[in-house]
């Protein structure tokens, strides 16, 4: 399970790499030739959506999430495991559920209605970055639960 958490990590950085050139040419194309693209642009925070809600648990997996370290540095390990495994139990999965459960219906009336950009020229297929929420919140839980037994099987 693990190694594929690190396949879509490795596929979420090119798709940076991706982000970077494309923000590159939009620019150049847009001031340089007074060329732009509502397309290009649209593509742009649809990118940006997939790395940032594809990396969640890529943040979580490698402790880049934002905790009070004030209190938590001055902790025995010990006690850090369990303060882990509480964050991950009472906040993480709860919040990450309560989001999918919240954001399905919004992801599936985009679906079924075949959304699309409301731009002239823009993208289709709205309902692809926005089913990302649901993929992005579930690979959080299942790396909190990873999260969990790597801790628990620190404690033993």
């Amino acid at each position: 399970m693990e190694k594929g958490l690190e396949n879509i990590s490795e596929l979420i950085s090119l798709v940076l790499v991706l982000l970077v050139f494309l923000i590159v040419f939009d620019l150049s194309n847009r001031y340089l030739f007074s060329n732009g693209s509502i397309a290009l642009q649209e593509l742009e925070w649809h990118l940006f959506d997939t790395i940032m809600l594809s990396s969640l648990f890529f943040t979580l997996k490698h402790n880049g999430h934002v905790r009070v370290d004030i209190i938590y540095s001055k902790l025995s390990e010990k006690w850090k495991s369990y303060i882990d495994i509480i964050s991950h139990i009472f906040f993480i999965i709860p919040f990450s559920i309560l989001i999918i459960y919240f954001s399905y219906g919004f992801v599936e009336l985009s679906f079924l209605q075949n959304e699309i950009s409301p731009n002239p020229n823009g993208l289709e297929y709205r309902f692809i970055v926005k089913s990302l929420i649901l993929f992005g919140f579930f690979l959080l839980i299942i790396q909190s639960i990873l999260n969990i037994t790597k801790i628990i099987k620190g404690l033993k």
